[in-house]
């Protein structure tokens, strides 16, 4: 679990009805925040489970998962005795869907008045009911250039908002009154995605700017057997960097070009040196290695 408060959510009850990724990992943080955690998969199982099942298992770690098939009348009645008692429900599926459920904000909040919703969907109205995924909202905001991301920006940045809104509504309803209590919020994976891209959407980091290969300090480099990530943004520590190279390889102490001096130190040490130099002069570098 994450290092959070374990006591925080203490006593209260959530319900998820959302599969694969920016849910559960919402659910995993309320649940080491101490919330009871409750989540039905429909009878095909969550798909996540097939294709990532270690990952799956991780992120259902002291979560009661229950298999309901919304669609029956049995599990309609499992619906509305879990919602009644819990004080928290997260959802993933598109409105039309959760609609033909008879999940909709009004009837929740008419039914359920205690109740909070935080509603996961693909991007706000009126493209709220278009069909997406993490790839393609990575690439709306411009974050996929000519190959597949490293990880799934808009999945947990979407996850750590779907976390944000659920505590927003949890304060409300012990804070606020009744008249001015929110019930109701809905995080847009997509919003997640441009909301992560803002550094390259103003120009941080974008190729050939500041932080975009534009600093000499801060540069991702070769080194002897493998590569390194020097990040030397601030004056102090490229004053760091020129003493290191100084010291550990004279020749260049006179380079006045501290990105090719630095590239020529690191190209020249293998990656478990760099790191202990990083460590004895404080730096903000990390090398690895190549895999063997």
């Amino acid at each position: 679990m994450s290092p959070s408060s374990p006591s925080l959510l203490s006593g209260l009850q959530i319900l998820s009805l959302a599969p694969n990724l920016p849910g559960p990992a919402a659910l995993r943080q309320l649940a080491a925040m101490g919330a009871s955690c409750l989540k039905f998969d429909p009878p095909a199982g969550d798909p996540m489970a097939l294709y990532a099942p270690a990952f799956h298992g991780w992120l259902h770690d002291g979560i009661e998962v229950r298999t309901v098939d919304l669609k029956s009348a049995a599990g309609q009645q499992q619906l509305q005795a879990a919602l009644a008692s819990s004080d928290l429900l997260i959802t993933s599926s598109r409105p039309a869907a959760l609609a033909r459920l008879g999940l909709t904000a009004e009837r929740l909040a008419a039914e359920f008045p205690e109740l909070g919703w935080v509603e996961i969907v693909g991007d706000h109205a009126p493209h709220d009911d278009h069909p997406g995924h993490d790839l393609t909202y990575q690439a709306e905001a411009g974050l996929v250039r000519d190959q597949l991301p490293v990880t799934l920006l808009a999945d947990m940045g979407g996850a750590l908002m779907a976390t944000q809104a659920a505590l927003e509504l949890l304060v409300s309803r012990f804070r606020a009154g009744d008249s001015a209590r929110l019930r109701h919020r809905r995080v847009a994976l997509a919003q997640a995605a441009r909301y992560l891209a803002l550094p390259l959407q103003w120009g941080l980091t974008a190729p050939g700017a500041l932080l975009g290969g534009a600093h000499p300090g801060y540069q991702v480099l070769p080194c002897a057997n493998g590569w390194v990530a020097l990040a030397a943004l601030e004056p102090h520590f490229q004053k760091n960097l020129r003493q290191v190279i100084a010291t550990e390889t004279p020749h260049l102490a006179t380079e006045p070009d501290l990105r090719a001096a630095a590239a020529s130190w690191c190209q020249g040490q293998p990656a478990e040196t760099l790191n202990h130099s990083a460590r004895q002069h404080d730096l903000p570098l990390l090398a690895w290695a190549w895999p063997q």
